[in-house]
């Protein structure tokens, strides 16, 4: 119960990693509060409620990408619960393709997305954590961050944009009791991993020291410490959650 009474807001929490998020932090106590522009949130947050102490609600038609839908989020929010502990900025999507092909469309949808939606869901939340005194908020990134991928020139100016914009939000916030962090995943079990052939599967498998690709409960666990006061210490951080895959 280390996040007991805590009220945390995931974005994009209606599947996935996202999912896997509040499910941990309801087994620590936490309240639940999804950001989420698919519908499919509220019946994550129907399936999350499944015994009367765990409190989830979710906010559907919330676009990250649009300040004044965040907002509004934020505003029910604050009706419904009084208070944001917890901020996880996990929303994200993505438009592959190599830079020669890659259109302004796909460049800007996942830059809008995956980078503004951080900044603005923080930019809505800090003040509220600045007035409360206290505040946890962890991004996720990506190891391609720090690596590259081909085919992915946005995804990736959007996770490595989330590694330097953790540390400088970590020394504006530190002054206020607000830690902030950002977890970067590897290769992780999700619908996207599912998608990609079995021989490929293999190959990723092979380079991850561990012998496996992570499940979305590796990350939960991980995003679990750094909000807990466990973290208290700990800020402007990038813990790399990848069974050792970019050890080379």
């Amino acid at each position: 119960m280390r996040l007991k009474d805590k009220v945390a807001v995931v974005t994009g929490g209606a599947k996935g990693i996202g999912k896997a998020i509040l499910a941990k932090f309801l087994q620590e106590g936490a309240k639940g509060v999804i950001w989420d522009i698919n519908p499919l949130a509220e019946k994550t947050a129907q399936e999350l409620n499944g015994t009367p102490e765990k409190v989830v609600k979710a906010f559907t038609g919330v676009n990250v990408s649009d300040l004044q839908s965040v907002q509004k989020a934020c505003e029910a929010t604050l009706k419904e619960f009084g208070r944001i502990d917890i901020l996880i900025n996990n929303a994200g999507i993505i438009r592959d393709n190599s830079l020669r092909k890659m259109t302004a469309e796909e460049w800007q949808a996942v830059i809008d997305v995956n980078l503004t939606g951080v900044f603005n869901c923080t930019r809505i939340v800090s003040p509220i954590m600045i007035e409360q005194k206290y505040g946890k908020i962890v991004s996720i990134s990506s190891i391609v961050g720090f690596t590259g991928n081909f085919g992915q020139s946005n995804y990736v100016a959007a996770k490595a944009a989330i590694i330097g914009l953790t540390k400088t939000w970590a020394r504006e916030l530190g002054k206020y009791q607000i830690n902030v962090n950002a977890v970067a995943p590897g290769v992780i079990d999700t619908d996207m991993f599912a998608s990609v052939k079995e021989e490929y599967r293999q190959e990723f498998i092979k380079k991850i020291p561990v012998g496996r690709v992570g499940k979305p409960e590796d990350i939960a666990n991980a995003c679990a410490f750094l909000v807990s006061d466990e973290a208290n210490f700990v800020t402007g951080q990038t813990l790399i959650v990848d069974g050792g895959g970019t050890l080379g």
